[in-house]
């Protein structure tokens, strides 16, 4: 008899190798104008400039990349680009973000400790450079695509940042992302429009299936997965895991690679962008 289930399960496993995909995800407005490759700027491009700050952003953008930036919330409702919940790893300051007003942040030194050539000579200190609010990277970077980690989970910050991509008319050039699942949730509740890549939660599920090649199993909402190549020794980006996903309409977003050598395999597997600190090095190979 135990022979007889044995062989009925591996029957229905098996058949689930050929059962269509669940759901296919039609392309978003935000990928329609999009390059071959993205070049999407981490950190607005921190390899060059301070991080996420407006003086980086503006550069990447005159490179022609994509912004990615980190989202918080000031103590007065200020929606603040920085990617630490506090100031203290790149300014000359202490405390978190979100316990401190505008006025506060704007106080501080956001190129204190930034040291571009490694040898502590600090070039960005005192020239003015601060930390930004979204609103002033949208406008040094017009007519730019965005892609948007929400960091401040609580106070939620889903329905501020809704509002200011639909006031500056950029809820279509925007995707979203968090490793904050539930934040994640609540954004795509209030702002169903606006593109969104997948949680970790999310990602983890995609990934498990795919390597026992029962992906196409799994029901998808979001636009994208963006990925480290490796996490936990496990290797996430492989051709069978491109082609698996770009079937499905996802688009494949790796990070964060900054030698070319990676920069030139992943061209060449055909990922959807690459998102590095350095935006003129992937430039210059594209």
């Amino acid at each position: 008899m135990w022979k007889k289930l044995v062989l009925l399960l591996a029957l229905v496993i098996g058949g689930l190798y050929f059962v269509p995909p669940v759901n296919y995800i039609s392309e978003h407005a935000y990928y329609r104008d999009k390059a071959k490759i993205d070049v999407i700027a981490h950190r607005a491009g921190h390899g060059l400039k301070p991080d996420n700050t407006a003086d980086a952003a503006a550069l990447s953008h005159k490179l022609g990349a994509l912004i990615e930036m980190d989202i918080h919330s000031s103590k007065d409702g200020h929606l603040i680009v920085r990617h630490d919940d506090t100031v203290n790893a790149t300014t000359n300051g202490y405390g978190p973000v979100k316990e401190k007003t505008l006025e506060e942040l704007k106080a501080l030194d956001a190129g204190y400790m930034f040291d571009p050539n490694k040898d502590q000579s600090y070039p960005y200190r005192e020239v003015g450079i601060t930390i930004p609010t979204f609103q002033e990277i949208v406008d040094v970077t017009p007519g730019a695509r965005y892609v948007i980690e929400i960091k401040q989970e609580r106070p939620s910050i889903a329905r501020k940042l809704c509002k200011s991509l639909k006031d500056n008319n950029i809820d279509q050039k925007a995707i979203i992302g968090s490793f904050k699942h539930e934040a994640l949730e609540e954004f795509r509740a209030i702002c169903p429009q606006v593109a969104t890549s997948m949680s970790p939660e999310e990602v983890k599920l995609f990934v498990g299936l795919q390597k026992v090649g029962l992906s196409h199993l799994l029901p998808v909402t979001a636009q994208a997965l963006q990925v480290p190549l490796v996490h936990s020794d496990l290797e996430i980006v492989t051709p069978s895991f491109i082609e698996d996903a770009q079937s499905r309409g996802l688009k494949v977003e790796v990070w964060t690679i900054n030698e070319t050598s990676e920069m030139v395999s992943l061209i060449d597997d055909g990922v959807d962008g690459i998102i590095t600190d350095y935006p003129d090095r992937l430039n210059k190979l594209l």
